[in-house]
């Protein structure tokens, strides 16, 4: 029997005869399962320490080396399932152990991966001398797939219009060396901030974080955030949608009159208020402007009326829902035969208008006062050279 077949047998008596995992000669800590992304590479992070009855032993050692078992175990009778040890260079797998195992750090890069590494893996220490072992308890899961996770995203994308909001998408890295780069489809301007994080079990994820003040006009919009994967010299992607709530007061209210053409008495005239809000207007009123001062005539969307000679005049609507109010522009109901108030925008426009043609006014005499004084000037001056 060889060194090596000796060795294994030896650590397999030891495993064996060892019920309580905390007495194993060998503990290691790495996660239990990998997602990984065909033709990228996966970091397995991985940590061991080895018990107090084999530390000097460890400590003595020269020649470390670090060793991941396919699918099993028993490499005595199955030599296959050996796929990589950090001593030897013949090695068919692009494997590399990127952490320094004399400081128990056993961090292992798998590059290339193809949906064959599919497979819980164990790893093993060998130092060629009196210490060796292979943690039986603990093993990785690596889930090799063709598509890309999806990224997650906030779950509640719902938000008072003005109010600052801020958006998290995160996905997974498995392959730290080249991350995910992920981007935003937004109804706004925004600047993400991007980080490398780690997780609680050390493997790693990108974070990607946006901030943006919406407006009603961003109802309704798509957010999307897009995982973008380096697979070997092309990419691969994944996204996440979500559609943006806005929480805003009723915009956009407007009230009509049918018909707008002066009525009759005793005509029937309907007045609707409309508007847009989110969420939906829950209460509608309407005015009448009765001696300059408004008065309430109804509380309903519809404002139905058989016109009586005390009805004519300007009307006008709110519209209330939760988050605020929202007030219509003023219209008139005419009835024949009655003179038609007129719109206090009426006297403001008219009130505007004659002070801009008053100014003009005003600028047009100083300007042809100054005019007519300046050939007298002239004239003035003039004279004295004329009698010498």
């Amino acid at each position: 029997m060889t060194y090596t077949e000796n060795v294994f047998c030896i650590g397999l008596f030891i495993s064996g005869v060892l019920t309580d995992s905390s007495e194993r000669p060998l503990i290691t800590t790495m996660p239990n399962k990998i997602n990984v992304l065909s033709d990228s590479c996966v970091q397995i992070p991985c940590a061991f320490e080895i018990l107090n009855t084999f530390s000097n032993d460890f400590n003595k050692s020269t020649n470390i080396s670090g060793v991941w078992l396919k699918g099993g175990m028993n490499f005595a009778t199955n030599p296959s399932i050996v796929i990589f040890n950090s001593s030897k260079t013949d090695s068919k797998f692009q494997w590399q152990i990127i952490g320094d195992l004399f400081q128990k750090n056993c961090t292992t890069v798998f590059y290339n991966v193809k949906n064959s590494y599919t497979d819980k893996y164990f790893f093993r220490i060998d130092t060629n001398g009196p210490f060796y072992a292979t943690d039986i308890y603990m093993q990785v899961q690596i889930v090799v797939h063709d598509v890309p996770p999806i990224p997650t995203m906030t779950d509640s994308v719902e938000v008072k219009e003005g109010t600052l909001v801020s958006l998290n998408c995160s996905v997974v890295a498995p392959c730290p060396e080249h991350p995910p780069k992920l981007t935003w489809t937004l109804p706004t301007k925004s600047t993400p901030e991007e980080q490398l994080q780690e997780n609680s079990d050390q493997t790693k994820s990108v974070v990607s974080m946006v901030t943006f003040t919406p407006s009603y006009l961003h109802n309704e919009k798509n957010i999307i955030c897009t995982a973008v994967y380096p697979v070997g010299t092309s990419y691969k992607t994944g996204e996440i949608n979500r559609t943006l709530h806005v929480l805003f007061s009723p915009k956009d209210t407007s009230a009509s009159i049918s018909p707008s053409v002066p009525v009759s008495v005793g005509s029937c005239v309907n007045l609707t208020c409309s508007s847009t809000a989110n969420p939906p207007v829950t209460n509608y009123t309407w005015f009448r402007i009765s001696e300059g001062k408004p008065t309430q005539v109804s509380s309903r969307q519809n404002y139905t009326l058989n016109v009586t000679v005390e009805d004519g005049g300007l009307y006008y609507c709110e519209a209330a829902n939760d988050v605020g109010l929202g007030k219509s522009q003023e219209v008139l109901l005419p009835i024949k035969g009655q003179d038609q108030p007129v719109s206090p925008l009426v006297y403001g426009i008219v009130g505007r208008t004659s002070i801009i043609i008053l100014i003009m006014i005003l600028i047009a005499f100083f300007g042809w006062k100054r005019k007519s004084r300046f050939p007298d000037q002239l004239e003035r001056t003039d004279n004295p050279l004329e009698q010498e």
